[in-house]
């Protein structure tokens, strides 16, 4: 069963967008080379939103302290984060992108 996450419109190319799903999960989807893709929005090193930071060569920058994630994957690709985020399965249709 699919869960509408956003419009395909919230979510421009090399851009992040904060979901919050209501029940204690806030996910962070992006949209990297026509792609789209979800991830936990809280960086695993501190306290921050992924949704804040910036897109890079298809990885995520942390804002707080500009380690870095691979989008695709999750995996830590930059000090100091060391441990992966959780991804995601997403679709997109009908003009939205739902968690799968």
């Amino acid at each position: 069963m699919m869960e509408r996450l956003c419009a395909s419109a919230d979510v421009p190319e090399g851009e992040v967008f904060q979901v919050d799903l209501g029940d204690g999960r806030v996910l962070a989807v992006y949209r990297v080379d026509g792609q789209v893709y979800a991830t936990d929005d809280l960086c695993t090193h501190g306290d921050a939103s992924l949704a804040e930071g910036e897109i890079e060569n298809g990885e995520i920058v942390c804002p707080y302290h500009m380690g870095k994630f691979d989008i695709r994957t999750g995996e830590a690709t930059g000090a100091p984060c060391s441990i992966a985020l959780r991804t995601y399965s997403v679709v997109e249709r009908d003009e939205a992108i739902h968690l799968i």
